[in-house]
């Protein structure tokens, strides 16, 4: 007992004072929130009005620093890398799930060297396809089945999220077609208002003007439920495909060995912000639907979708990079 009352009180010590500490975050600025994309992206254009009330709250500066290249993955490798106290963070999207299987090999173990925070939305994908050249969803697919490897669909790029969202309908549907991967979303947008390609997996906002100006045919959207910007277009499930449904995401998260503390207090600030009236509204201009989950069921969520990626991925002979 003389040997061991030493460690039992150094670690009654330690504790508390571990928790006092982390309790005591954020005690300096600024906080640094690392995007792997560039400047202007989904990402940076979400999480900016986010972090502003955040800033508010807690009486701390953020800063953005913008770390793009490799599908993502260098901006992730800086933050894995960074010091596990709070005052590094990553805002990431469906990407996070998406690289443990599109890259062969990765400086860093994503679900060791991360901590799931706190979703900041989820935004719908809509099919879209050439003016009149559908009469529907279930007539693309038809056709589709009728003459495998006649239709053709765009990208942001391979295994990028919009490829895996058509891949995931695809697959779920039965049919064969030609995958065409684009730089990014302007460029498959442009593609197949011009008729050169058959569908593409959009961010809603973008094309809301396209569809309702006739320019483009939004056929079905890859979310759970209908979304009220265009409440005429179904779901890809409601259009008969199971296991058809995709959600694109946004969120945060900290290096793996974060303090649950901080985690905690982080989930706490950000979700007040989001139920800010205001913040409310102007997400909501900006596309995104509410992603309740709690720290926990952030990281269950992200386990599963990379399960279920991986099998998308390996189903559709998707080569890793």
């Amino acid at each position: 007992m003389r040997i061991l009352a030493p460690v039992i009180a150094a670690l009654l010590i330690a504790g508390p004072a571990a928790d006092a500490h982390a309790q005591a975050w954020p005690t300096r600025a600024p906080i640094k929130l690392i995007v792997p994309f560039p400047p202007g992206s989904a990402l940076d254009t979400i999480a900016r009005p986010v972090f502003e009330q955040v800033s508010k709250q807690l009486g701390q500066s953020f800063v953005f620093e913008s770390r793009p290249g490799a599908g993502g993955t260098l901006g992730m490798a800086a933050a894995a890398k960074a010091p596990a106290d709070g005052y590094t963070l990553l805002v990431n999207s469906s990407i996070h799930t998406i690289v443990p299987t599109s890259f062969a090999k990765l400086p860093f173990d994503t679900l060791r060297e991360f901590v799931a925070v706190a979703p900041l939305g989820q935004f719908p994908n809509v099919l879209v396809t050439p003016r009149g050249r559908f009469a529907s969803v279930q007539d693309m697919v038809a056709k589709g089945k009728a003459k495998p490897g006649s239709i053709t669909y765009g990208s942001g790029g391979i295994g990028a999220a919009t490829h895996l969202n058509a891949e995931r309908f695809r697959l779920a549907a039965g049919f064969e077609a030609v995958h065409v991967p684009f730089k990014g979303a302007p460029e498959a947008v442009r593609e197949v208002l011009g008729g050169r390609i058959d569908f593409y997996f959009s961010p809603l906002l973008s094309v809301v003007p396209l569809i309702e100006g006739k320019e483009l045919d939004g056929l079905a959207v890859s979310s759970l439920a209908r979304d009220e910007t265009l409440p005429t277009i179904p779901t890809t499930l409601e259009a008969g495909y199971p296991n058809s449904d995709y959600i694109f995401w946004i969120g945060v998260f900290a290096p793996g060995a974060t303090p649950q503390e901080i985690v905690d207090r982080l989930y706490s600030e950000i979700t007040k912000a989001l139920g800010d009236p205001a913040m409310k509204q102007a997400l909501k201009k900006l596309g995104a639907n509410p992603m309740l989950l709690k720290p926990s069921e952030f990281e269950a969520f992200i386990r599963a979708e990379i399960e279920s990626n991986a099998k998308v991925i390996k189903a559709a002979g998707i080569t890793p990079n």
